[in-house]
């Protein structure tokens, strides 16, 4: 429980893992840091929980591989016992014809793979990749790195300094040249970033398993469907970072999400930085604009000239600070982000793994390190979303399936297993029916729907835990269940995250900084949000 409170340098809202981050990197340059967590566990959506004993669930985020490497070195992370096991094969996508798609890091069986479905796709496939790979080799370095503001915003917005100009259109002129390498590929790249997923991967490939495969990466976590603009950027995901070992390799972490929590604490224990657990905000103190510090709920003040919150904007600006506090412009701006959602998260315990009837063996087998999909054609997706652009959750929902104890015997009993699955369409604001009423009977149908093609995995559920949109709200801090801290769509990113003329992580509230997903680079777990924060607090104090 939350006590004392105190001075301090900097106070950091939120131990998931980019507050952690951030309060590490301050701690490090000798700054004296307090992380406030409102739940009982640190990780935020990267947390292990035992649900059920003998079990430790990653309740939220399943898997890893956008965790930058300077991060991982800076921190010490494996010397504090992170360990990341590398998932291959990296999919499993069952087809209704009783065949499937498999697909891992060794080319030659990827081509084996695909070419049971299309010789052109199995031809094409690695030339899809290398191309990812080139236009991903431009983009990543930009999210390592503070997001400029290029725009032409109004003067009375903020006062920016010459320097900060300066830094900012040096940032872009490096991004410039480096995207100038590209050449020819230019407008591939433009598409990839601002385009939708499915024209793109209808032009590279005819067969629609693995069509549908590269399809549901690219819509996880968004309420978009694959033809909507905004959704290719995801695709380059699948050739990004090197946790995994190596470049594109997503991993299990062991022990659970929470196992990069509980590293990064350990490193901050090791520099000073007070963590203090079942201490929630009510509100940041301020006064003429400038941050004074931060009052509990159980009115413990915690005093410092800096803030970073790791929360969204709407808990941030809305919620913590009162309207008085801000520039009107600002605050209609920051009310106007999209928080679409339309996802939950079903964890299972089961007594045996998934038996497919596409893939007859006993017992573990390959296929149950990847990520299995329930998602057999384009057209599947297609009406997935149609269901939820009406309030309603998806009739045959998308679902992304991993099972950690294929690779990690840390977290459950021997001989048991747990089944994270992630579901598309499940949308925040249903039309004729209420979250708590439903999920379920919604649970129940995913589960049936996963009995179509492993038919004892109903019967092998031993426990269940349901999280709705709403639920990922409540327990999360997630406004509208979006695990983003926002949408990833075009207008919401770089130099437009959180908001246009605010890309920086600083607000108009002077030692207000915002250090998680709600800033650029977005969500995922990545960290650089947390490190960059950093750069820029230092960089003033």
């Amino acid at each position: 429980m939350a006590s004392g409170g105190g001075h301090y340098d900097c106070v950091v809202i939120g131990a998931g893992h980019n507050g952690l981050i951030t309060a590490a990197y301050l701690a490090k340059s000798g700054k004296k840091v307090a992380v406030l967590e409102r739940r009982h566990v640190l990780g935020g959506c990267s947390t292990s929980e035992q649900l059920w004993p003998g079990y430790k669930v990653s309740t939220a985020s399943y898997v890893v591989s956008l965790l930058l490497p300077e991060i991982i070195r800076d921190l010490k992370l494996k010397q504090n016992g992170l360990k990341i096991l590398p998932r291959d094969p990296a999919s499993f996508t069952p087809t209704d014809d009783g065949r499937y798609l498999l697909l891992g890091h060794d080319v030659d069986s990827n081509a084996q793979q695909i070419a049971k479905f299309s010789k052109h796709d199995a031809e094409n496939y690695p030339k899809y990749n290398q191309l990812l790979e080139r236009i991903a080799a431009v983009v990543e370095p930009i999210l390592m790195k503070t997001a400029p503001d290029p725009l032409p915003m109004p003067k009375d917005w903020r006062n920016v300094s010459l320097t900060k100009r300066i830094r900012d259109t040096s940032r872009l002129w490096k991004f410039y040249q480096s995207f100038g390498k590209l050449e020819g590929e230019i407008p591939e790249a433009i598409e990839l970033l601002s385009g939708a997923a499915r024209p793109i991967l209808e032009r590279w490939f005819e067969s629609e398993p693995l069509r549908a495969t590269l399809a549901t990466d690219a819509i996880i976590g968004a309420f978009a469907s694959i033809s909507a603009p905004g959704t290719a950027y995801v695709l380059l995901h699948h050739v990004m970072g090197e946790a995994g070992g190596k470049r594109g390799v997503w991993g299990f972490v062991e022990g659970g999400m929470g196992g990069i929590a509980a590293s990064l604490a350990k490193t901050c224990e090791e520099l000073g930085v007070t963590i203090v657990r079942e201490a929630p905000v009510e509100k940041i103190l301020s006064s003429e604009s400038k941050i004074q510090g931060v009052q509990l709920e159980d009115g413990t003040t915690y005093e410092a000239k800096v803030v970073a919150s790791s929360v969204d904007a709407n808990l941030t600006f809305r919620k913590f600070l009162s309207p008085d506090q801000l520039p009107a412009d600002f605050l209609r701006a920051i009310s106007n982000i999209d928080y679409g959602s339309a996802s939950a998260k079903i964890n299972l315990a089961l007594a045996e793994p998934p038996q497919f009837t596409a893939y007859p063996e006993s017992g573990l087998s390959p296929i149950h390190r990847g990520t299995m999909h329930i998602s057999p054609t384009m057209d599947y997706l297609e009406r997935a979303y149609d269901d939820a652009k009406y309030g309603r959750a998806s009739e045959e929902p998308i679902l992304e399936m991993t099972m950690p104890t294929s690779v990690d015997k840390t977290i459950a009993p021997e001989g048991k297993h747990i089944l994270s699955i992630f579901v598309q369409y499940a949308p925040y604001h249903l039309r004729d029916a209420h979250w708590d009423d439903i999920k379920e009977s919604f649970a129940d149908r995913c589960i049936a729907k996963i009995g179509q093609y492993a038919p004892n995995v109903p019967g092998a559920v031993l426990h269940r835990q349901v999280l709705s949109p709403l639920d990922l709200e409540r327990v999360y801090g997630l406004t509208g269940g979006n695990i983003m801290q926002g949408a990833m769509n075009f207008n919401q990113l770089f130099a437009m995250r959180p908001i246009p003329g605010w890309a920086d992580h600083r607000t108009p509230v002077k030692g207000l900084y915002l250090c998680g997903a709600a800033s650029h680079p977005g969500g995922g777990v990545m960290g650089a949000c947390g490190k960059n924060a950093a750069v820029e607090i230092l960089r003033d104090y």
